[in-house]
């Protein structure tokens, strides 16, 4: 059997919610990390891969179950585990070779020895020549360049990646990933072992030995998928296909109720619950290009992504809020359009606000719950705030505002309500309010 460098053993993490509650984020989570392996980590925003990511840094505690480290408790960052984030996180007044080093400085390594690591390293992942640039001067990939720099130039054992390709353009990130990719293979770096979070299937694919879908609300694994292939992998090779499709059917598996378990019974969204991230444009769209060839109302969730050019996030979130409204359904990594789906998009735009009108108020708790306080309210006039203050309780701030913006872009769409930016209030359509 492998060694194994990370375990986590029934963990689970809590934030504050704004009542003052504890808001399960993490939940009876179980993973090994062993030696010589590469894992990929997928699942919605919001699911607590990052807040995994951290715990397993040793940047923040778990809050119950074990942390274990070469089969010792982890208590705080460890020299052996290093993280590479999305946001390159560089300082901006140091040169390319200053950020490299400033691990080595926060150590206490000589400078000499400092210089000639940093060098080496700068050379390995492309950046000679760039030593004395400043991050303003470099492009997006050469910014992660320095973030993974910095990140291999501690000679890190476990190198974790939270969304470390995400920020960049497709063709930058594929490079920046098969570099990677190469200098594990080859051996030019001590790492061991390398967790990645991401929203990009074809990258999971292509890098993982093994792939953990995340559940949500709480965070959880639920679904893990081994994948044998040796790299380099050709993403068009049939196995490669075969194997995105089965993530996609795992990732939209039990939809209706974004990112919950096939286990959940009830599958109907809650209150307190997340909404996908698909504004109605998008989801028309969508729906009309599945009726069109050439796929005539059911398609392959990889081969839609190609066709729509939407990233595997965007169309996720889209099928999913299609399988939530009604309009689609998903199964084994398929989307089908239903007969309402069928009667939406043959519908002129009013008939399809009212068809998206009726699946809100019967699916969309939120949308229902801002129409009857509208109703109730002798004003027909009642601020965002209101509504963020009651999801707060369940969800965190950026979700909140992101559950919020969804359903009144939803709402308006649906000519259920309208809503005025400058002033952040949420009213009932002109001539429908309470006199």
């Amino acid at each position: 059997m492998p060694t194994p460098i990370l375990e986590l053993s029934g963990v689970g993490k809590s934030f504050r919610a704004a009542d003052g509650s504890a808001r399960p984020v993490l939940d009876n989570v179980d993973f090994t990390l062993h030696e010589g392996e590469i894992v990929a980590l997928l699942g919605q925003s919001g699911s607590g891969k990052s807040t995994m990511l951290r715990i397993l840094a040793g940047l923040i505690g778990a809050d119950s179950g074990q942390v274990m480290y070469h089969g010792m408790p982890l208590h705080g960052a460890a020299r052996g585990i290093r993280m590479v984030f999305q946001s390159f996180a560089l300082f901006p007044w140091l040169t390319v070779q200053k950020n490299v080093e400033l691990g080595l400085e926060a150590q206490g390594v000589a400078q000499a020895e400092r210089a000639q690591r940093a060098e080496k390293v700068i050379d390995l992942i492309g950046l000679s020549g760039f030593e004395g640039a400043l991050p303003r001067e470099l492009s997006g990939g050469m910014r992660q360049r320095v973030g993974i720099a910095r990140a291999l130039v501690m000679e890190p054992e476990v190198l974790l990646m939270d969304e470390a390709f995400s920020a960049l353009d497709v063709l930058t990130g594929e490079r920046l990933r098969e570099e990677i990719l190469d200098l594990w293979e080859s051996g030019k770096i001590p790492t061991k072992a390398i967790l990645v979070v991401s929203h990009n299937i074809e990258e999971a694919v292509m890098m993982a030995d093994r792939v953990l879908i995340f559940a949500s609300n709480p965070g959880r694994v639920r679904a893990e998928l081994p994948i044998a292939l040796p790299r380099p992998r050709t993403v068009d090779a049939n196995e490669v296909r075969q194997l995105i499709d089965e993530v996609y059917g795992l990732m939209t598996a039990g939809s209706a109720r974004a990112g919950r378990s096939t286990s959940d019974k009830e599958a109907k969204l809650q209150l307190g619950d997340r909404l996908p991230e698909a504004d109605s444009a998008r989801i028309e769209g969508v729906l009309e290009l599945l009726q069109e060839e050439p796929f005539h109302g059911s398609a392959d969730l990889p081969k839609l992504a190609e066709e729509t050019e939407l990233t595997d996030r965007e169309l996720l979130e889209v099928s999913i809020a299609l399988a939530l409204l009604g309009f689609a359904s998903l199964a084994h990594g398929d989307i089908a359009i239903t007969p309402l789906g069928q009667q939406f998009v043959a519908g002129d735009h009013t008939e399809r606000q009212t068809i998206f009108a009726g699946q809100l108020l019967e699916h969309v708790p939120l949308v229902a719950y801002i129409c009857h306080g509208l109703e109730q309210d002798r004003s027909g006039d009642l601020p965002k705030e209101l509504f963020l203050r009651l999801l707060r309780f369940t969800l965190n701030p950026e979700e909140a505002e992101s559950a919020l913006r969804v359903a009144i872009e939803w709402g308006r769409y649906a000519n259920l309500f309208e809503y005025t930016f400058h002033t952040g209030t949420i009213q009932l359509p002109r001539g429908e309010a309470a006199e």
